[in-house]
């Protein structure tokens, strides 16, 4: 999963005025990672598209592939709430990743 949520922009252009930061990880239980995986492909192209999603990065442990980074930047709190409320979250994320998860964790960061 090396796609992003920006084609043309750079990391810096995307930092510029700040942002949201969710830094989330993810581990599947035993025997779905695969399936978490398939679930992130479908999901990640929508995400990164979302108006407030400056940068959007999934990636999979190499040594674990169980476990799942994401490192979400949105505009806003604002972005961040409309991102859970869209219909891809709630398909992809609440409807079938969830319940394949055996840990899930979040943390939100100001950009500096």
């Amino acid at each position: 999963m090396n796609q992003h949520a920006m084609d043309q922009r750079t990391i810096g252009e995307a930092t510029t005025g700040g942002g949201l930061l969710v830094v989330a990880q993810w581990e599947a239980k035993e025997g779905q990672a695969d399936n978490v995986a398939k679930i992130l492909r479908d999901f990640l192209p929508q995400a990164q598209s979302e108006p407030g999603a400056k940068l959007f990065l999934i990636s999979r442990a190499n040594d674990n592939p169980a476990q799942f980074l994401f490192y979400e930047l949105f505009r806003d709190e604002t972005a961040f709430r409309a991102h859970q409320e869209s219909a891809h979250f709630k398909t992809y994320i609440a409807g079938q990743a969830l319940q394949l998860l055996a840990k899930r964790e979040r943390t939100q960061y100001a950009l500096m």
